[in-house]
């Protein structure tokens, strides 16, 4: 791909929490196009006339070719979607890491907004908003009816005014009102600390422009407290993915030069690549970041730790890793998005885009995670007694349209066996929540990177070659299946 192929934009993995790598394409016609289905044409032309006619009161036209045209784009699969007006803005702000508003990370479910992630450190954040609450109000205007986009401005608006969300958790079966004051959200992606003399962790939580230089400055930190640095854990846990050229930046500190670190293939001819550990494949001006990080790390042992909410550019670098057996992979299985969505621009509306999948994409060994995930090369739960929340996480393999595992294939089947440990693991927790009583908040996990942080004290005991507390109930799950923990 190289110069050949701009890496343009950022949004959320799909439906759920992952986040898409995306690619600048050049509007390709094919030498040999199909001719347009005409009576097809003819019905939708019908359908449209109709409706502008008959319905019971008078519909904006342009509504209802819009309408048309995101419902023809979001059939294809979770990850494709149109873009225009707000929604347009709010997908190329993602890419700065920089917005005004409350700091979530949203999906419509249902008619309302549900919460994707709280970005940490936001307003959101420390307001208490969790990964699956439902907002069913926004100041005083009913969530349910409003598209993304009008929910989106909403909640968005200028520096230190309030908003009055109120949240519907169904894990609590409770509702209440939660007052937030809106501030400029800089999504600060990188975060690293030295843990213990000789061990270092550092946190990505999402691929942003920033990211790679952000994560080069703190690898230099790093090795200014401990230059004799033994051993690092990269943490991607709940990384929904990004930007596919930072990926290949972040694997490139870690591999020696030109080393494969992902190839993807699609029926356009821009969409076959393979990128490699080179500046000409993640540098944005020409400058190489990572010329000034030092030369051992490429020898430090890593430990890369991963979940089921690792997604997409969170995916790559972990398989390119595990791949080139650079690194030990430990945590759960990832999210299994291995598709590459890429935004086109040519259309003739100003601030209009599709984001559509355009690819897959494989890890250096050839293999496609599609559906699947990246399997760990040691299984660890998120506590010493399992993985409470695992199966309350959505997965690729869970939402509706998502491809198939192999090329042509398309997967949109309910796993039964997935759904019922989903069931199994909801009860337990309103059970916990019911014996902690109702006023009591929902158990959460201990902070990444805390002395709490069950997975990261494994990942240390790894890199210092002790014992590790293997996962007694986790298995692989091929594509498709189900695991319950």
């Amino acid at each position: 791909m190289g110069s050949k192929l701009k890496v343009a934009g950022w949004v959320l993995a799909g439906a759920v929490a992952g986040a898409l790598a995306t690619m600048q394409l050049q509007a390709t016609a094919r030498s040999a196009m199909s001719p347009l289905p005409i009576e097809d044409m003819q019905q939708l032309a019908a359908v449209f006339d109709l409706v502008k006619r008959s319905y019971v009161e008078p519909v904006d036209e342009k509504k209802l070719i819009r309408d048309a045209i995101g419902g023809m784009v979001a059939g294809l699969d979770p990850h494709s979607a149109y873009f225009e007006g707000q929604a347009f803005k709010e997908f190329h702000e993602g890419i700065s890491g920089k917005f005004t508003g409350v700091g979530i990370q949203i999906e419509m479910e249902d008619g309302l907004v549900k919460v994707v992630s709280p970005i940490e450190g936001s307003p959101a954040f420390r307001a208490g908003l969790q990964t699956g609450d439902l907002i069913t109000r926004i100041d005083d205007t009913a969530v349910k009816g409003l598209t993304m986009d009008q929910a989106i401005k909403r909640m968005r608006g200028p520096s230190n005014t309030k908003v009055m969300l109120t949240i519907l958790r169904k894990s609590e079966n409770r509702t209440f009102p939660v007052s937030i004051v809106r501030e400029e959200i800089k999504t600060k992606s990188v975060r690293s600390k030295v843990v213990e003399p000789g061990y270092a962790w550092i946190r990505i939580n999402q691929f942003q422009e920033p990211t790679l230089r952000d994560f080069a400055e703190q690898l230099k930190d790093i090795f200014k407290q401990e230059p004799g640095l033994k051993g690092l854990v990269l943490d991607l846990r709940n990384d929904p993915g990004g930007l596919l050229d930072v990926a290949v930046g972040v694997s490139a500190a870690f591999l020696p030069r030109d080393a494969i670190v992902v190839t993807t293939n699609g029926q356009i001819a821009e969409s076959r690549s393979t990128l490699r550990a080179a500046p000409a494949y993640y540098s944005r001006d020409g400058n190489d970041v990572l010329a000034s990080i030092p030369a051992l790390i490429k020898n430090v042992p890593v430990v890369v730790l991963v979940n089921e909410g690792s997604a997409s550019a969170s995916e790559i670098v972990a398989g390119a890793l595990k791949d080139h057996k650079r690194a030990v992979i430990m945590g759960s299985q990832t999210f299994g998005k291995g598709s590459v969505q890429s935004e086109l621009t040519r259309l003739p509306m100003p601030n209009t885009s599709l984001k559509i999948t355009t690819a897959r994409y494989y890890t250096p060994s050839g293999q496609s995670i599609q559906a699947k995930g990246i399997v760990p090369d040691v299984l660890v739960d998120e506590t010493a007694e399992g993985s409470p929340f695992a199966a309350l996480r959505m997965r690729e393999a869970d939402l509706d349209r998502h491809l198939g595992a192999s090329s042509g294939a398309s997967d949109a089947k309910k796993d039964a066996a997935r759904e019922k440990a989903r069931e199994e693991a909801l009860r337990k927790l309103e059970e916990a929540n019911n014996a902690a009583g109702k006023d009591k908040a929902q158990p959460r996990l201990p902070e990444f990177g805390s002395n709490e942080d069950f997975q990261l004290q494994q990942a240390l005991n790894r890199l210092k070659g002790k014992s590790v507390q293997v996962s007694k109930t986790q298995v692989e799950r091929k594509a498709g299946e189900a695991t319950n923990n």
